[in-house]
């Protein structure tokens, strides 16, 4: 088993900054993937960003070149920094941790981009 806690969420203004942290603990050797994902209300829940155990990342499409993942393995947390903000951020970031045979979910923490 793993857990994740997620922390950073909050309200800003558009072009503002937010840092988003996920910890994780638990079974963390299983993990070969962390990532975060987004859901918006009424819409489905879309990959953000995601960084694999040897220290690939891949981003979608629309927060390429304002977002970035990196992870401090030695604190066992992953990270994302948001710049550049715009109101269609706004959504719930969840943390995820991938195995390769099972995933994990973070509580999820609420992010609010006003404009």
């Amino acid at each position: 088993q793993v857990q994740l806690v997620e922390s950073g969420g909050g309200l800003v203004q558009a072009g503002g900054s937010l840092r988003l942290s996920c910890a994780a603990s638990g079974s963390i050797f299983s993990i070969i993937v962390m990532g975060w994902y987004r859901q918006a209300p009424g819409k489905q829940r879309e990959l953000v960003a995601a960084t694999t155990r040897g220290g690939s990342t891949n981003y979608a499409d629309a927060v390429k070149g304002r977002f970035t993942i990196s992870r401090d393995n030695a604190k066992n947390t992953v990270y994302l920094q948001m710049n550049s903000l715009k109101p269609e951020d706004t959504a719930v970031y969840y943390c995820n941790a991938n195995s390769g045979i099972n995933a994990y979910w973070g509580q999820g923490t609420q992010v609010t981009v006003s404009s």
